[in-house]
């Protein structure tokens, strides 16, 4: 059986890892430098980041590869590349994950950045060969489960979820970004959300990034209430951003991380982790919290 799967069917709560953008940033990385990049320029950076939440008590390590696909690294210099960065980056959450015995690692599948037509230039062809071209790298590097994440429109993350299907079996989440409250920019609720993926097979269906932690916890008694029992994977920010002396701030606490985890699996969250904002010591706080 998958090793995911395996998990998921132990019954226990599984924590899954902070942000990468924002601890990046936190870490030196400059404007203009995609996280991709280094995977291949300063892979020391990613392990060390990956680490430290594997030391944190990570169960699930994401890979650095968000902004992984060939349209939204076209003006990399690695964009010729790409699969080759997204296996590197699935070795070295695989190096990271080595620290202890059991932790997992995930393909982390982001939007391309254009709209779909007729809102935007991408075509569903397009985008399923992008994403195809990420998902084979992702597999070639040993991920496994993949996560289609951020979402807010079906069209891209149902082309997503069809490239992944073509190439593996592997099991997939599929997490939407619920910026408005609890509806998507597009408008997309999180009933329809995941009456579609559960449809489709999708392993876990959830909500990462978004607004706050209180907007997290109706977006997940809407999917709990609409498919009772379906494990959901929840990953919200640490609330939203504000600047202070040119430093973005995000206030919410690691305890408050750790308490409201608690009340996202009491809605039927069976993986729990942060997005922005979130650092090792956040995840730390998460996992003394679950367990």
């Amino acid at each position: 059986m998958n090793k995911f799967l395996e998990r998921l069917q132990s019954g226990k709560t599984i924590v899954a890892d902070g942000a990468t953008g924002t601890n990046l940033q936190r870490m030196g990385l400059q404007p203009g430098i995609t996280p991709e990049d280094l995977v291949l320029d300063q892979p020391e950076l990613i392990l060390e980041l990956e680490s430290a939440f594997a030391a944190a008590g990570s169960d699930i390590i994401l890979t650095c590869t968000f902004g992984g696909t060939g349209l939204r690294m076209k003006d990399s210099k690695y964009a010729k590349r790409m699969i080759e960065v997204n296996k590197r980056a699935a070795e070295l959450a695989r190096k990271a994950a080595s620290i202890r015995s059991g932790i997992l690692v995930a393909g982390s599948i982001g939007p391309t950045g254009l709209l779909m037509k007729p809102y935007g230039p991408l075509s569903p062809d397009e985008a399923c060969t992008t994403f195809t071209e990420q998902v084979r790298g992702l597999v070639a590097g040993g991920v496994d489960l993949l996560v289609i994440e951020t979402m807010f429109a079906f069209d891209e993350a149902d082309a997503a979820f069809k490239a992944a299907r073509t190439v593996t079996d592997l099991p997939i989440v599929v997490s939407f970004s619920y910026d408005r409250g609890v509806r998507t920019m597009m408008g997309v609720k999180p009933a329809e959300v995941i009456k579609r993926y559960k449809e489709k097979g999708a392993a876990l269906v959830g909500a990462n990034c978004g607004t706050s932690l209180e907007n997290m916890e109706k977006v997940a008694k809407e999917y709990a209430a609409t498919e009772p029992g379906f494990p959901l994977w929840i990953k919200p920010n640490a609330g939203l951003p504000r600047v202070l002396d040119g430093n973005t701030i995000f206030d919410v606490t690691p305890e408050q991380m750790g308490e409201f985890a608690r009340k996202y699996v009491a809605l039927g969250a069976r993986v729990v982790g942060g997005c922005c904002g979130n650092t090792p010591e956040h995840i730390a706080a998460i996992v003394k919290s679950v367990n």
